[in-house]
Parts: C-alpha cells; sequence; structure tokens
C-alpha cells in the first residue's frame, strides 16, 4: 500500500497520548491483547516478552500464534505532534493512519487520515 511522495496538509492539530511508543524488530515476539475498536480496525494491543512497553500494532504485521505474535517486519509506534498548517509526505497508509515524514522538521511518524488533505 505504498503511494509515497503524495503530500497532505494538517486540517486538525494532533498530539500523541504516548510517551514512549513501542518498537519492534522483525522477528519479535509480543503478547497479544484487545482489538482495535469500530474507529480503527486491524490494531492490536500487543506487549513486549519482558512487559517492557506496550503499544497498538497493525494486525498486518503480526504472525499470529495463539496469545503471542511474532512481528514480520520492523515497526514504530512513533506518532507526530502536529499544528494545523503543518506539511507532511506520506510514506505508507494502513488502517487509517499514514505513516509521514513533516516537511519542516524530516521528523517521521503516524497521523490519523482524518486530520489531514491530500493536497497532490
Amino acid at each position: 500500500m505504498l503511494n509515497k511522495n503524495s503530500e497532505y496538509i494538517v486540517v486538525k492539530k494532533y498530539r500523541t497520548e504516548f510517551d514512549n511508543p513501542i518498537s519492534l524488530i522483525k522477528g519479535e515476539k509480543v503478547i497479544l491483547g484487545e482489538e482495535s475498536g469500530t474507529i480503527w480496525t486491524n490494531w492490536i494491543l500487543c506487549t513486549k516478552i519482558d512487559g517492557s512497553n506496550k503499544g497498538w500494532v497493525p494486525k498486518q504485521i503480526i504472525n499470529i500464534l495463539n496469545e503471542y505474535g511474532e512481528i514480520i517486519e520492523d515497526y514504530s509506534a512513533k506518532e507526530l505532534d502536529v499544528d494545523i498548517g503543518t506539511f507532511v509526505i506520506e510514506i505508507k497508509e494502513l488502517n487509517g493512519w499514514l505513516w509521514v515524514k513533516n516537511k519542516n522538521t524530516n521528523e517521521i511518524g503516524w497521523l490519523p487520515m482524518e486530520n489531514l488533505k491530500k493536497i497532490n
């Protein structure tokens, strides 16, 4: 689902709720928790095996093995804090969110698509 280089403008500011987003590497095992509700589907709340961190992970990158899962590609749950008028470039779209690069700061992270308007 890559659609690289599409540019968006932020139409609704966004602030992350997570100070320490989960980061996982391919092959890492996680404990599977609840699935996301009706707003954003196909996200699973995962906890690192050592219990050190948890966060929402796209179902598409988890090989589900009963109550455990194995991550099939590197992943970060890092979200961006952005204000109205910020320009971002799409890297990847997944489950109602975009993995983007902030054009001003070059910072990379997730933003909800509902906060963005495509401009090209």
